[in-house]
Parts: structure tokens; sequence; C-alpha cells
């Protein structure tokens, strides 16, 4: 993977992750315990939500049309949380293995979504100012949207980091999206509604 410093212009993107971290951080944190209920419990408890992310870091709407896009950037951040086992664990996206999927909920639990078309960019992003100053290293990677199972449905997007090669566990994030274009096929509606119709029977 390479190392690319901010220009002037990226450097002013970069800044305003800070201030939109928490706050849609929390609604992709909120969209996503709404959204567990009803999709594979086997995939939320495999896939715990610990990652930070931010889908679409050069826009603030994280806006996404399926039919003009050709790929889509997702910003990997280190987060910091405790484990299974119930110990301290952090996760440097610049240090761990490159083994994500990306794309909507219900691609991602059916072991689809998009894999990143390379290694991805490491980027620093400085908060602060002086001997209080922070550098923080995020890894920005590029998913093909046609892959990702986006449409103008969703309005939040998944992350998984799976930890090895079965694919069946590991950590994810969520972030909002604005999603345009890619109307649902017949074939993902059914699919949705199995998968809701099983939700309901389990419980």
């Amino acid at each position: 993977m390479s190392r690319e410093e901010p220009s002037d212009a990226d450097a002013g993107a970069l800044g305003r992750f800070d201030r939109r971290r928490f706050l849609r951080g929390t609604a992709g944190i909120a969209a996503a315990a709404a959204a567990v209920p009803v999709l594979s419990g086997v995939a939320a408890a495999h896939f715990p939500v610990e990652l930070e992310i931010d889908v679409q870091p050069e826009n603030e709407d994280n806006f996404v049309d399926v039919d003009e896009h050709e790929r889509v950037s997702v910003a990997v951040y280190p987060s910091e949380f405790l484990n299974g086992d119930g110990e301290r664990e952090t996760f440097d996206p610049t240090e761990r293995e490159v083994a994500y999927r990306f794309g909507s909920r219900s691609a991602l639990d059916d072991g689809a979504g998009a894999r990143p078309v390379d290694d991805g960019e490491v980027t620093s992003t400085t908060t602060g100012h002086g001997e209080e100053s922070e550098t923080t290293d995020a890894l920005v990677l590029s998913f093909p949207v046609e892959e990702t199972g986006l449409d103008g449905g969703d309005d939040t997007a998944w992350l998984y980091w799976e930890r090895d090669d079965s694919g069946e566990h590991g950590y994810a994030g969520v972030d909002t999206v604005s999603v345009y274009g890619g109307e649902p096929s017949a074939d993902d509606l059914v699919a949705l509604l199995q998968r809701l119709l099983r939700g309901n029977v389990r419980g």
C-alpha cells in the first residue's frame, strides 16, 4: 500500500472528518442497531460493529450514484474496543491484511459484496494545534460500485473485515449514505422478503 500526503484541498476535506464522525457515526450505529434484528443474527454476531469508517470521504452527503459512479471510496480509521475476550484491542487498518468486503448489509450477509480494487492508500489527518496536535493515518480503499449491491433504497453501507480465510468472522463498520439509481431487481426484492420472513419466524 502507498502513502500519500494530502493536498491542501484534500486536507480541507479530511479536516471535516472529525466534526462529522460523531454525528454520522451515531446515525450509522443507530441504523445498524435497527437492522440487526431483521437480518441474520449469526452474521451480526460474527461481525460486531467495531470499525470506524467514512464512505465517500470527499463529500459530506456520502453521495453514491450506482448508475454513474464506477467506484466508491471508503476510509477506514484506527479504532479501539473490547474484543470478544474482554481485552482491549486496537484495529489499525494500515497494519492489517486488506481483507474487506463492502456494500449493502444484505449483500455482505449473503457472502457477496465488493472487494477493494487494490491495497488502498494511506492518508494522514492532523487535528489540533501545537503540542496538542495529533496525526492519524487512515486507509482509503476503492470498491467497484456495481458489486456492492447498493441501490436507491439503501441509506446505510457496510464494510466487513474478514479475520481469516473462511470469511465468516471479523469486524464490521457502517456509515450512512445517499444512494441514487440502481432500482432493486425482482430477485433482490424476493431475497429481502425471504430474509425478513426468516427473521420474523426466529423472533
